[in-house]
């Protein structure tokens, strides 16, 4: 096949490769694509449950699993899929290698359980594909520049794998295979109504991701975007188009809000009895920081009086809630006493639109109160305004939002009959 020939990125999810029938689906996905005249590189992630399964054994066997032991337990699970549909790929008649993250180039810092990706040395995948063979690479892990040892990327990592690909090897597109034919304007599951978006730009997908889509990893839209790489989220059990995450420039006008999102995924942490002075915050923040915990909804209250104190409450991942418990505590005498609530949702609504158009934060808070759901803290940003709220308001709230900003199939902008606007990529 012909150097000039183009590199085509396919990363498959979970369910995409959960059975023998679904990893053979993928298999003759992957071979499709190498028939229609492309190089093609696969990532695969752990088939099915497997990573939940690795998890829930390593408590089995200990309270606090060491991390590194942890990043050897839990990459086992894509180098199973690879190597599985490296043989189906073989047995239809084509030239297929499974690698390891490492194998493939994929060099990270030492965070172990959620390391970063520093560096791609494609060169093991360049002269493999050179061989006119298919590459399937084990999504999710690499190697550490500085230990040597095995590192995962984190929930979702695989797709940061696949784009980080895509970006060193110069692909027309990643295109990530899920069980969900794209991205939608709400979670289907509680707006049955919810549209299906032909096109999102980078800045949309990244506050949406920011906000519990969990279509795409928020770091490999990052990852996209910082390097000009097209995603193409379709299904992988309909071959139908999908989603196009593209930069702004090459979107179509967006509507007001392009989608409602939620997270039920997240606790808070009050430190009650902050000290009100220059540099408490910074302490605080940095600790978390160091400890690789990230921080979204931050409200601090005006302490009222000379000598009142201040509470600072933020939100986390509920899996960095004890991490996050733990940092503060080691702090010291910083505040009085540290509260916690891990019953608590967030709804956000996000578009391009939003940008130029005032008055909208005003009809968030109107439907947010005529459906009597009590916002406690709220995050905004020039596309995005999020509320964190009950967990157990989130879903009437996501529906209330979603119909009052009218998102469903007939009440959007109509896509460009002609295609002009579109942009190509693989089928």
């Amino acid at each position: 096949m012909p150097e000039n020939d183009p590199i085509v990125v396919m990363k498959f999810g979970g369910t995409s490769v959960s059975g023998p029938e679904e990893l053979k689906r993928a298999a003759r996905r992957i071979v499709t694509a190498r028939e229609a005249g492309n190089r093609v590189v696969a990532v695969l992630s752990a088939r099915g449950k497997t990573t939940d399964e690795l998890v829930a054994a390593a408590y089995e066997i200990s309270d606090r699993p060491n991390s590194r032991e942890m990043d050897m337990l839990l990459s086992t699970g894509e180098r199973v899929s690879c190597a599985l549909c490296s043989m189906a790929i073989i047995d239809m008649g084509h030239e297929a290698v499974s690698l390891t993250g490492s194998q493939a180039g994929i060099v990270t810092d030492s965070s172990h359980t959620r390391a970063r990706i520093i560096d791609v040395r494609a060169d093991r995948i360049r002269e493999a594909l050179g061989n006119e063979r298919i590459v399937l690479v084990a999504g999710f892990q690499g190697v550490s520049t500085d230990s040597r040892d095995v590192t995962t990327l984190g929930r979702g990592g695989s797709d940061t794998t696949a784009v980080a690909l895509a970006a060193a090897l110069g692909a027309s597109v990643c295109e990530i295979y899920t069980d969900v034919t794209g991205v939608f304007s709400a979670d289907p599951r509680i707006v049955p109504g919810a549209r299906k978006l032909p096109v999102v730009s980078y800045e949309e997908m990244l506050e949406m991701s920011a906000s519990g889509a969990k279509v795409l990893q928020l770091r490999a839209v990052e990852y996209a975007r910082n390097n000009g790489v097209p995603i193409h989220c379709r299904s992988s059990f309909e071959d139908l188009p999908g989603t196009l995450v593209l930069p702004e420039s090459e979107t179509m006008e967006r509507p007001l809000v392009t989608a409602v999102t939620h997270s039920s995924d997240e606790a808070r942490v009050t430190v009650v009895g902050v000290k009100d002075e220059p540099g408490v915050a910074g302490r605080i923040f940095k600790a978390l920081a160091d400890a690789n915990v990230n921080v979204d909804v931050i409200i601090q209250n005006e302490p009222i009086g000379d000598d009142a104190l201040a509470d600072l409450s933020f939100t986390v991942d509920r899996e960095d809630l004890h991490t996050a418990v733990d940092v503060i505590a080691e702090l010291g005498d910083i505040s009085h006493s540290v509260r916690t609530d891990e019953r608590i949702g967030k709804v956000s609504i996000v578009g391009a639109g939003m940008r130029s158009h005032p008055g909208v934060a005003a009809k968030v808070f109107e439907v947010m109160g005529a459906e009597l759901i009590n916002i406690e803290m709220i995050s905004t940003s020039p596309i995005k305004i999020s509320c964190v709220i009950d967990a157990g308001k989130v879903p009437d709230a996501v529906r209330a939002l979603h119909a009052a900003f009218e998102l469903g199939e007939d009440a959007i902008v109509p896509e460009d009959p002609t295609g002009e606007h579109r942009p190509t990529v693989p089928s």
